[in-house]
């Protein structure tokens, strides 16, 4: 059977979940993946058993399930170096009076009550939408306190990137531990800015948080590819990890020769730039070798499409990713191909 085609709603925050839904479900899409901001989920209200109906009955009436909520932008703060655009980002309660430790610590009680929140959200799950085969998942970012440091000049000790993990892990697995209470899985979103952005830091971040089985990842190759790390050997080697799967393209390489791979401080649509964001088929990833190691590892949960392209109107870049997907997914053989070769058989 073919994996869930869902669209992470995180880049249409702009609009009502009541305005966006149908609209979703017109573009092709099997389900969502709602961002808690904009009016999507609010983790405040998810203790109302009220909210919860209200919001389950608006996704069934438009035929869409929900598998994920994502909460990158809190989960930001746990560990960043906090200043004004964090305030941006995140609520006002979260934020409180700015200074930065207080920050850190009240958006690491929201990432836990955002945990809390999903599972009463999947427990609210209307029957007729069924139940899901495979484990709920709150998606996001965790911050970091080092990522200042990725260029090492001047000459950065090994102790300052080891306190950085040590950072991450402290912060980060009462956390999880608060996840595993409830039975929800974290799952990271590889990505610059990060503790873990490409496969070497995600492996030490791993290792620093003791390999905490509720710690994983949001599979996401736009952020890997443009950096010229494998992507498709990132599933490979966390294949027990992947706990969810943004399908992003990205191209990179398409620049004059004048900015690099750190974006030289550019917009994103910049005809400079050496790398940017495309919509699904028009970029430089290979996503039918995604499909294959995503077959091998087992993963069976959503392809969930997180759609960013500067240069295409968004409704037609969305509706247009979600055949895409569907042409490049398909299940595993569960029988040999050479098979009917054997006269015994």
């Amino acid at each position: 059977m073919s994996r869930p085609v869902t669209l992470f709603t995180g880049q249409w925050a702009d609009l009502s979940l009541e305005t966006l839904a149908p609209r979703i479900k017109e573009m092709g899409y099997d389900g969502v993946e709602l961002a808690c901001w904009g009016d999507h989920f609010d983790v405040s209200q998810a203790g109302k058993k009220s909210y919860l109906t209200e919001k389950w009955e608006l996704l069934a009436d438009h035929g869409l399930n929900c598998y994920a909520i994502s909460n990158h932008l809190v989960g930001q703060a746990v560990c960043d170096l906090i200043d004004e655009r964090h305030k941006s980002i995140i609520p006002d309660y979260v934020w409180g009076d700015g200074k930065p430790e207080g920050v850190r610590k009240r958006a690491a009680k929201e990432m836990i009550a955002t945990a809390k929140a999903c599972r009463k959200f999947m427990d609210a799950k209307p029957k007729s939408l069924g139940k899901s085969s495979f484990p709920a998942v709150v998606n996001g970012f965790t911050g970091s306190s080092i990522w200042h440091l990725i260029y090492s000049f001047p000459p950065v000790t090994p102790k300052m990137i080891e306190d950085g993990f040590k950072d991450f892990a402290a912060r980060w697995k009462p956390i999880m531990d608060a996840f595993d209470k409830v039975d929800i899985n974290f799952a990271l979103e590889v990505h610059p800015t990060e503790i873990a952005f490409d496969i070497a830091s995600a492996q030490r971040a791993l290792k620093a948080i003791g390999g905490h089985k509720r710690f994983g990842f949001n599979y996401d190759p736009s952020h890997l590819g443009y950096q010229g790390v494998d992507y498709v050997k990132f599933i490979r080697t966390f294949s027990d990890r992947i706990h969810h799967v943004h399908m992003k393209d990205v191209w990179w390489d398409h620049g004059d020769g004048s900015v690099g791979v750190f974006g030289g401080h550019t917009d994103f649509g910049d005809h400079r730039r050496y790398w940017d964001f495309r919509s699904l088929g028009h970029g430089d990833i290979m996503f039918e070798d995604i499909i294959v190691a995503l077959n091998d590892v087992g993963y069976a949960g959503p392809l969930s499409v997180e759609w960013e392209d500067i240069r295409m109107d968004r409704f037609h870049g969305a509706a247009e990713a979600a055949e895409f997907v569907r042409s490049v997914d398909f299940p595993t053989s569960d029988v040999a191909f050479d098979a009917a070769f054997d006269k015994d058989k």
